[in-house]
């Protein structure tokens, strides 16, 4: 496009291709007093927040140790155990926990003991259970020759094996 320079129609930035006689500064710039106090204020802010905080962390720590080591607030409940939160909880050490049991399983699988010492039960090592188990045989129910007499008869699937119907081929 072609300039006009003529017709009196210059470019916006011409107001300030050049600075007045007399003119110190851009009247538009912001001025920096207001500024720089509201920084100082801002920071005076900030510090007073956190000595604040400090004051109220510090009251709400004294009023926790104070409870601890005063009488109990219900005097009535001093025989009642520390109640524990409602099942289930959280294990706190898990791997501990685990070998703990694994530990106790392995005292009651490898060892003789009293289950229920008043019935005469007992408990012997799983080695020697089996040991015997296979010595001994594992006890077998009879079984009736009268449902035994015709052959291709097998216990249907729901029967448990009580009734016996025919094989189909």
């Amino acid at each position: 496009m072609a300039d006009h320079p003529a017709a009196g129609h210059g470019s916006p930035d011409d107001e300030y291709a050049a600075t007045p006689a007399g003119a110190a500064y851009e009247h538009t710039d912001a001025a920096v007093a207001p500024v720089a106090k509201f920084l100082i204020w801002l920071f005076i802010a900030a510090v007073l927040t956190h000595l604040g905080l400090a004051g109220v962390y510090k009251l709400l720590i004294d009023q926790g140790v104070a409870q601890e080591t005063s009488e109990r607030r219900y005097p009535l409940a001093a025989d009642e155990a520390p109640r524990l939160p409602p099942v289930p909880r959280l294990q706190q050490h898990p791997p501990d926990e685990l070998r703990t049991f694994r530990t106790d399983e392995a005292t009651r699988l490898d060892s003789y003991g009293w289950e229920n010492k008043t019935a005469g039960t007992v408990r012997i090592p799983i080695a020697e259970a089996m040991r015997l188990t296979i010595e001994r045989g594992l006890p077998v129910q009879p079984v009736e020759p009268a449902l035994t007499e015709g052959l291709g008869m097998m216990p249907a699937d729901s029967s448990s094996g009580r009734t016996l119907e025919r094989r189909r081929q």
